[in-house]
């Protein structure tokens, strides 16, 4: 498909407006118009009169058109947003499809909403998503419950703040679905030793970069990957080596992903307690045996319930549960009967994602089916999770969204009150600087002073960062220079 750029900058808004509608084909953006294939035209003309911005469509033998007249003086904001309600209109006549987020193609709608409240009120934003931005009712709501439930969080950003991120980047197995820089461990086994090696000596050189510049550690978390497919001796040697290089005075949570259950034994358990981990994660994505075959996961339901219930034996009191909506081989029902189970365990947490059909995804290169029903039931699995888990007392307090979500979703973190995970909201608003560790990972410095960002990257791959470590080493320098600048 050609997607025609001509007389305004909006071309990266446009382009994400059509994937919302077409989320597997290719779009090529051009500035001038052709008479072949399918194409997508929009046009912004400054004349006498105002500034008249058209839309057209055609594709296969339909086509269709909209136009509108602003005044002259329209600021480049409102007729971005008018050009996406236009485009948007016309694409959901021409397909029927009316996605729940409107025109909002952005990663974190919360910053977006808490802007507009700041100026409107919380009501405003609301109202605003809905009239116009084209949000659903239920997803303006969604939007505004987070936002208010998480306003005490962000609060707790200190602006001599930090987290640390500790990339594990190594899984039992590769999901069909995953995007994610991890390697399976039957072909990275050699590497480990090696990694955690290094690994523990980037931890050490940022602690002793946080200690100068007087920053103050709030959150850790470790991610991957799958952090316990470690043995439990590196487990303990990382975890060790993180409260030996950072001052915890100010820390209030550390988590650590024990994602795939089939990883969880005692002796981690016991590292992970030992070593003051907080809260864990032990992520079964669905609780149909089924499913879990077909997405290339080794555990079953049965290991999940073990594991959950190890943990808790073992003195566990803050445990997160990952769930994923759209799975090949998933129904509504079966999806129901997930929620029903992991529900009954009572976690503290439970994160709902959609699936994001990424390009480097086994699940998309393979051409796999996104389930029986597609877009929507993934839609119907949301939202009666949404219904199912505030009946239960469960809270959203973070929400962010992912290109090629199965019917334009979201991903939602829902939690006890009192349960909440800050690094999962520090990280999403982007409200402090996030230092990170291994590869693949990247550090997120933001000025206290400004809304300035700036990322530091590793090197993604583990026999990359292994063999370029020194290079790499050096960008750690970065940091002290950005707090050097911060401010001014």
């Amino acid at each position: 498909m050609t997607l025609v750029i001509d007389g305004h900058p909006f071309a990266y808004e446009m382009e994400n407006l059509c994937r919302l509608f077409f989320p597997h084909g290719g779009i090529r953006t051009v500035r001038e118009e052709s008479g072949d294939g399918d194409q997508i035209y929009t046009g912004a003309e400054r004349r006498a009169d105002g500034i008249l911005l058209s839309v057209r469509a055609r594709l296969g033998a339909s086509e269709r058109g909209r136009k509108k007249l602003l005044p002259a003086g329209t600021e480049d904001r409102e007729l971005e947003r008018c050009m996406a309600v236009e485009l948007w209109g016309m694409l959901a006549d021409l397909s029927g499809v009316r996605p729940a987020w409107g025109v909002v193609t952005g990663v974190r709608p919360l910053k977006l909403f808490g802007r507009i409240a700041r100026k409107r009120g919380e009501a405003g934003a609301a109202a605003y998503f809905r009239e116009k931005l084209l949000v659903s009712p239920e997803k303006a709501e969604l939007a505004r419950m987070t936002w208010r439930n998480q306003r005490s969080l962000l609060a707790q950003a200190r602006p001599d703040g930090f987290s640390l991120y500790v990339s594990i980047p190594f899984c039992p197995t590769r999901c069909a679905y995953c995007s994610f820089v991890s390697s399976s461990v039957e072909k990275a086994a050699r590497l480990i030793p090696g990694y955690v090696e290094l690994l523990c000596r980037e931890i050490r050189r940022t602690g002793e970069i946080t200690g100068g510049l007087g920053l103050k550690l709030q959150s850790v978390y470790f991610g991957g990957g799958t952090p316990t497919v470690l043995s439990a001796d590196q487990l303990a040697e990382v975890i060790r080596t993180v409260r030996q290089s950072f001052d915890f005075t100010f820390c209030r949570e550390f988590t650590v992903e024990a994602g795939r259950p089939d990883t969880v034994t005692i002796a981690k358990l016991a590292a992970m307690r030992v070593g003051g981990v907080t809260r864990i994660s032990i992520n079964p994505q669905t609780l149909n045996d089924d499913v879990l075959r077909e997405i290339g996961r080794r555990h079953t339901t049965a290991q999940t319930l073990s594991a959950f219930a190890l943990a808790r034996r073992h003195g566990f009191g803050n445990i997160n549960m990952d769930l994923i909506a759209g799975l090949p081989k998933d129904t509504p029902e079966s999806f129901r009967n997930t929620i029903a189970g992991v529900t009954a365990l009572s976690p503290e947490s439970i994160t709902v994602h959609t699936l994001a059909l990424k390009r480097a995804a086994r699940l998309n290169r393979e051409g796999g089916s996104p389930g029986p029903q597609g877009a929507e039931a993934a839609g119907e699995m949301i939202a009666f999770a949404d219904g199912a888990l505030q009946e239960r007392g469960y809270r959203p307090y973070y929400l962010y969204r992912q290109s090629r979500m199965l019917g334009n979703q979201e991903n939602t973190g829902w939690a006890k009150p009192g349960f909440e995970n800050l690094y999962n909201v520090f990280i999403m608003e982007e409200c402090q600087s996030i230092l990170a560790c291994g590869a693949g990972a990247v550090t997120k410095l933001r000025d206290p002073g400004s809304d300035r960002i700036e990322r530091i990257f590793n090197f993604k791959y583990p026999y990359e960062y292994i063999s370029r470590f020194a290079e790499m080493m050096n960008r750690k320098d970065r940091v002290t220079e950005f707090y050097g600048t911060a401010g001014g």
